[in-house]
Formats: C-alpha cells, structure tokens, sequence
C-alpha cells in the first residue's frame, strides 16, 4: 500500500497526467458530439457509432502511461525510487497498477460522457443499452484503457526515453497493425491477432456499425476472450519490462 501512495502522489504531482486526462476526455467525448452534431439522417447512430471516438482517447492514455515510467528515466529520479524500494518488480507493479486505475476512470468517464452526450443531443435516436453488446461498448473502454495504460508502462520500461517509446506505440496501434493487412497471402491472417484489432472486438462485439463508420474487427474471438487475450499481451510486455528493468543498471 505504501507503493502504491507513493506513485500516486509522483504522478499527480506534476502537470503532464492532468493535460493528458483532460485531453483524452475531450477528444473522446468531442468526437462523439461532433457525430451527433453532423449526421442528419439519425437512424445512422447507435450506442457503437456514438463511442467511435474511443481510439483517440485510447492514443493519448499511452501517452500518459508512457510518460509514469521515461519521465523518471529523463530526470534520473528513477535512481531514488529503486534506492528508497530496492525491490524493483514490486515499484514498477505499483506504478502499473496506479496508472491503470487512473486509465479505467477516464475510459468509464469518456464512455458514459459521449454516449450520454450523444442521447443529449439526439435524444430521437435509438441509443438505449438493449443488451450485453451495448453495455460492453461503453462499459468496456474503462477496462482497454486500463490494460493499454499497463502495456504502454511495459513498452516505457524495456525503451525508457520518452519520444522512442510514445513514437512506438503510436505508429504501431495507429499503422502497423493495418499495414499488416497488405503482406500477401498471410496479412490478413495474422492481423486477426494483432492485439488492437482484438481489443476492438471487445468493444465492439459482432454487431455491426453504420456503413458510415470504420470497418469492424476481423478477429474472430468472442468478447470475453478478446478481453482476456488483450490482457495477456499487457501483462506480457509489463513482465518482460520488469524482467529488463531488474537486469539492468537505473
């Protein structure tokens, strides 16, 4: 518990985490009343269509996450935090898991606030909770925030200087998987499996989004396992960061 008050108070006590929160708030939400604000024929939105904005929101948390971990490694405060907790596994965990709970928060905030916002502004549209699929769209971006803040805190410990580590993670959820698509014969194959591709399935489910909208995961697991494979691949790339982090010098 003691880690975990410490992290907390590191990273509320300085500006960047603020910005980001704000950021990633207004970008989801505004992205979700610029839909409603735009679309004229309302048979168009749905409670999907009304959370698209969900992946802007989702950059600015890696951010975020990133920034917990190289920030310490750019002002070498890192080295005062193994020296007051030597055991290196449990403050980096802590540190994960502080910057998760802070990913969960936004992501329920940002889910709720542009679905409700939406009902707000177009409250002749069909955007009622129906069933599970529903309820996971706006629900379930609290949980792939929280996972993406822990992967993005792994990446942040194996590259440790901020500008490689938030290039990394931008170019990859934001390219690299859809260029996948391209490689001939197996891209589209593999990119079934690639982690965001997966997480998308989890908010999405099978039900589908107006024509209008971007097209839908190609991962063919069920929402539950989606969750459960995306939460995987988080803790994976965490330990092999706290794995690194242990054998190398601060």
């Amino acid at each position: 518990m003691t880690m975990l008050a410490v992290e907390r108070i590191k990273l509320f006590s300085t500006r960047s985490p603020w910005w980001c929160a704000l950021i990633t708030l207004v970008v989801t939400i505004g992205y979700a009343a610029l839909v409603a604000g735009t679309v004229e024929d309302t048979s168009m939105l749905s409670v999907q269509f009304a959370e698209l904005g969900y992946a802007f929101g989702l950059a600015v948390v890696m951010v975020l996450a990133a920034l917990t971990v190289t920030t310490e490694y750019r002002f070498n405060t890192i080295k005062t935090t193994f020296q007051a907790h030597p055991n290196r596994a449990t403050a980096m965990l802590a540190k994960a898991a502080v910057v998760a709970v802070l990913a969960l928060v936004l992501g329920e905030i940002a889910g709720f606030g542009s679905w409700g916002l939406t009902m707000l502004m177009r409250p002749e549209a069909d955007l009622a909770l129906h069933g599970s699929t529903d309820w996971i769209n706006v629900v379930g971006i609290g949980p792939i925030y929280a996972l993406t803040a822990v992967l993005a805190v792994g990446v942040g410990l194996l590259v440790r200087h901020s500008a490689g580590t938030i290039a990394l993670l931008l170019i990859y959820s934001l390219a690299v998987e859809d260029l996948v698509q391209l490689i001939p014969n197996i891209g589209e194959d593999i990119f079934r499996w690639m982690p965001f591709n997966v997480a998308d399935k989890f908010i999405t489910g099978d039900s589908g989004i107006s024509a209008e909208g971007p097209p839908m995961s190609t991962a063919e697991l069920s929402q539950p396992w989606a969750l459960a494979y995306f939460a995987g691949i988080a803790i994976v790339v965490l330990l092999v960061g706290i794995v690194t982090t242990k054998r190398r010098d601060a």
